[in-house]
């Protein structure tokens, strides 16, 4: 029996090498594209012997060339922490606009279904909470998060104006705050940051007050949702995340405890438009994909925390 053949764009990183894991373990051939800019081959290195396995170092945003059929065409590859997009404004620019581009234009040219990785941040600091598929968002454009929150809601719309004009079979993810083990240790999101602190014995660094909600999904609960959002019909955005809201200082209460080092909280400025409240509605997941969030948030952490604590010696790579 001929095997589906997936391409993962931005296989490399946190969540692409998760995902090509999983469609790996559906039974598919996986050919993993990265420019390795913010992913790490430590990430599939563990794939490599699988016969159904490629990787290809290349830079979607200049040209895909895949021989072949492909059935699935996923595009996930992005700079998509606070520190790379304000790093690399330019290539997340690019690769939410050009890159999105070259991939639908191998999906259409294969006639293969394709997914986008797009997140919550489409929202931006939201004005309706929780925050459903039908909100338009609060985002500012010029300010210093806009890189990626634009480059993901044009990805949006050309992903839908192939859908509408060319009639390639698309589907959307809006992914929430997702943590697990394969997050690198300095991307300055809030679940790396609080663990690499603790684990050091450093202060928590909070911004703000700390009364900022954030909701967080565990990284096999939001492949599972992605999984079975490439497989149903479902062609407008959904999101995937957990609804389980709290706030940033009661999240850091919870890292200092689990991570067994009761170190001291530290307050520092609020950053340029960072969202007061993130969380999201599910009800479209839970009706059309019978999907929500499984693993507990202290049995996640908990198994985040040994990755962290196992990957220290190397975390300076």
């Amino acid at each position: 029996m001929v095997r589906a053949r997936a391409v993962v764009t931005g296989g490399a990183g946190f969540l692409g090498s998760h995902l090509c894991e999983r469609l790996l373990g559906e039974g598919m051939e996986v050919i993993c594209l990265d420019n390795l800019l913010t992913g790490s081959l430590a990430n599939i290195e563990h794939l490599f012997g699988h016969e159904g396995f490629v990787f290809v170092k290349v830079d979607v945003t200049d040209f895909i060339h895949v021989p072949g059929p492909v059935r699935f065409v996923l595009h996930f590859a992005s700079p998509a922490s606070p520190i790379d997009y304000l790093e690399l404004p330019i290539q997340t620019l690019k690769v939410g606009s050009l890159g999105t581009h070259k991939a639908l234009g191998l999906a259409k040219a294969k006639g293969a279904r394709f997914l986008l990785a797009s997140t919550s941040e489409v929202y931006g600091d939201p004005l309706v909470h929780p925050q459903p598929e039908e909100y338009w968002g609060n985002v500012n454009p010029v300010g210093p998060r806009g890189v990626y929150d634009e480059a993901k809601r044009f990805a949006e719309a050309m992903t839908m104006a192939y859908h509408r004009y060319h009639g390639v079979d698309t589907r959307i993810v809006r992914i929430f705050n997702t943590y697990g083990p394969r997050m690198r240790a300095h991307d300055g999101r809030v679940v790396p940051a609080f663990i690499g602190q603790a684990l050091a014995g450093q202060p928590l660094t909070v911004f703000g007050d700390g009364q900022q909600t954030r909701s967080f999904c565990f990284v096999d609960d939001e492949i599972d949702g992605i999984i079975r959002l490439l497989f149903s019909e479902i062609t407008d955005p959904v999101n995937i995340g957990n609804p389980a809201e709290m706030t940033v200082l009661e999240f850091a209460q919870v890292i200092r405890r689990l991570a067994g080092n009761h170190v001291a909280i530290e307050h520092r400025p609020l950053p340029v438009d960072d969202p007061k409240v993130r969380q999201p509605d599910i009800s479209l997941a839970r009706t059309r994909l019978g999907w929500a969030p499984r693993v507990p948030l202290e049995d996640g952490l908990r198994r985040t925390i040994e990755y962290f604590r196992a990957a220290r010696p190397a975390a300076g790579r």
